[in-house]
């Protein structure tokens, strides 16, 4: 539910219930609204696409805290702010501007490039098919199976985690620390204190695992790049890049791969057009990105100086949402209907991956898996039903994340 508080701004519902309708009901009041975030942290909302992307690509906003957000020295006297530590609070490339973003953006770009993501075709095919089996014993005679669990979660954890060289034995915990981050239901010191010290331990233990063991992996890398190279890769930016790449390069995945099998099974038309061929899996990609994002809203950016946005003013030293939802479902950008799922809308446009500087180094690993799990998951069960009905299905408690809690199946109708 979205409220209203004395000053005129517009409490964002930290459990995410319904994030469509919010962003609908926020646009209604301007292209740019005044909103409160869980724990009563003051931010500025974009409502439409053409706003949030000018915003992204304005070199007068910024992504550091501690340079631009005017109420950063008054973090600690909020014990309900200490959430957003898990995102503005650490040092790595999504929290830096400038040189500094650059430099940190450099040392993990390599393992994302083009040539690497293809190398990991092979890999990401046979995990598939292994899931697929699992999948398939899991759900014989009609039984129900949650296809988030067994699939769209399994297919991305073990590929970062093999990318970075987590363990197994860790695997549960890094999960574990990224659902944590992403669920603002609860903005209560108890819960910023258990991110802080899991940050601390899980990916602490990794490092230290890898430094007793390295291996061809990302974290191996990095810390060579600490140890060795004297770049400048403090012990901070190191944890905290790990923390960056690993959860973004599973999380979000997750959430792409199980909201577009949400969407196909809940519109039996959309899906009949992609088996007939008219329309494209990578359509569905990205009308899914669109439709569903995988990161609805993130915090945060920062007004470098006095910002007009139609009317309105952001002041300098004020913090603005990153509003992907808003922009994708904006009827301005893309018609009346942006709110249905269409794979033939031609939605390449979207922005859930980022623009400009700060795009997502791992969006085509995403796409990637995305694109050899969907058409994998229909093509090998054809009889594919969904065992929710209309509106059963429960949003993470998140306003940041857009995804299902579950997503359950019976895999021959």
């Amino acid at each position: 539910m979205t409220t209203t508080d004395s000053l005129g701004r517009v409490a964002v519902d930290p459990f995410g219930s319904d994030i469509a309708a919010e962003m609908a009901k926020l646009r209604a009041l301007g292209p740019v609204v005044a909103v409160e975030l869980p724990g009563g942290i003051p931010a500025w909302a974009p409502t439409e696409y053409g706003v949030l992307k000018d915003l992204i690509l304005d070199p007068r906003v910024s992504k550091n805290p501690r340079l631009h957000w005017r109420l950063w020295p008054e973090l600690g006297e909020h014990p309900a702010w200490g959430w957003v530590l898990g995102w503005v609070g650490v040092v790595n490339m999504f929290t830096t501007y400038g040189p500094e973003h650059a430099r940190l953006r450099r040392l993990v770009a390599p393992s994302f490039t083009h040539k690497r993501t293809e190398a990991m075709r092979p890999r990401v095919e046979a995990i598939t098919a292994e899931l697929l089996d699992t999948l398939e014993s899991a759900g014989v005679d009609g039984r129900v199976v949650d296809a988030k669990r067994l699939f769209a979660y399994e297919l991305p954890i073990r590929m970062i985690c093999e990318l970075f060289g987590v363990p197994v034995v860790l695997r549960a915990d890094v999960a574990e620390l990224v659902a944590a981050i992403m669920d603002t239901s609860d903005p209560g010191p108890e819960h910023t204190a258990f991110v802080q010290e899991r940050i601390g331990t899980v990916l602490g233990s990794l490092i230290a695992y890898r430094r007793e063991h390295p291996g061809d992996d990302m974290t191996t890398e990095l810390i060579r790049v600490r140890d060795e190279d004297g770049d400048g890769l403090s012990d901070e930016e190191l944890l905290y890049t790990l923390l960056l790449v690993i959860g973004a390069g599973f999380e979000t995945t997750v959430n792409l791969i199980g909201n577009a099998i949400v969407a196909l099974l809940s519109d039996p038309a959309q899906l009949a057009v992609v088996r007939s061929g008219q329309a494209s899996w990578d359509a569905v990609v990205d009308e899914t990105l669109r439709v569903h994002p995988s990161i609805a809203s993130l915090p945060l950016r920062f007004a470098v100086s006095d910002l007009k946005v139609r009317g309105v003013t952001i002041p300098a030293g004020d913090a603005i949402l990153t509003t992907y939802a808003a922009a994708g479902l904006d009827p301005a950008h893309y018609g009346g209907a942006a709110h249905v799922f269409d794979a033939t809308r031609g939605a390449g446009d979207h922005m859930a991956f980022g623009i400009g500087v700060h795009r997502c180094l791992g969006a085509p690993l995403a796409r990637l898996e995305a694109l050899t799990a969907l058409p994998a998951l229909f093509d090998r069960f054809p009889g594919l039903t969904p065992a929710f009905e209309p509106g059963e299905l429960r949003q993470v408690p998140s306003f940041i994340a857009f995804g299902w809690q579950q997503v359950p199946v019976r895999l021959n109708g």
